[in-house]
């Protein structure tokens, strides 16, 4: 199935009012829920069924989900503890770099005071390199993205302790 075909299907499904579709064909499998009356937007799922051959590849991957336990456990802490800071989030997609450029010094270390205004990094989209600027004052605890790393719209890209 080709993409103009899934996003055909996408805007019939959005214009239908219906809430959720289901599609399966020979080697993929499509489901389309569109939000209710609190949410904006559609949701698709897209998934490649495997051949036959790999299925006993799959079968090797449920001691992952074991691992995923001790992380939960040590996710609740780290929340209690970042929660006091402010999460400055990205306002779109793109690829996010610490520096100007690639000779220079990044805009903000760990530690680094920062204000209102301050450029705290680029992210750049279509070619168009868009400086993002701190909405708050105070001190930059931790950069949560490496550098040269694409990121997702509202992806968090720093903590900054206010006071």
């Amino acid at each position: 199935m080709e993409l103009k075909e899934i996003q055909n299907l996408i805007k019939f499904v959005a214009k239908s009012g219906a809430s959720e579709v289901k599609l399966e064909m020979d080697d993929i499998k499509i489901t389309i829920r569109t939000g209710s009356d609190d949410s904006k937007g559609e949701t698709t799922y897209i998934q490649q069924i495997p051949a036959m051959a790999q299925q006993p590849q799959q079968q090797a991957a449920p001691p992952a989900p074991a691992q995923s336990p001790a992380t939960t456990t040590e996710a609740p802490a780290a929340a209690e503890e970042d929660s006091k800071y402010i999460t400055i989030k990205s306002p779109i997609i793109g690829t996010f770099y610490r520096k100007p450029s690639p000779d220079k010094p990044p805009f903000v270390e760990v530690g680094a005071t920062v204000g209102t205004g301050d450029v705290l990094c680029v992210i750049e989209a279509m070619k168009l390199f868009n400086e993002i600027e701190s909405e708050v004052s105070g001190k930059i605890v931790k950069v949560l993205v490496d550098d040269s790393s694409p990121v997702e719209f509202d992806q968090p890209l720093f903590l900054v302790d206010p006071s």
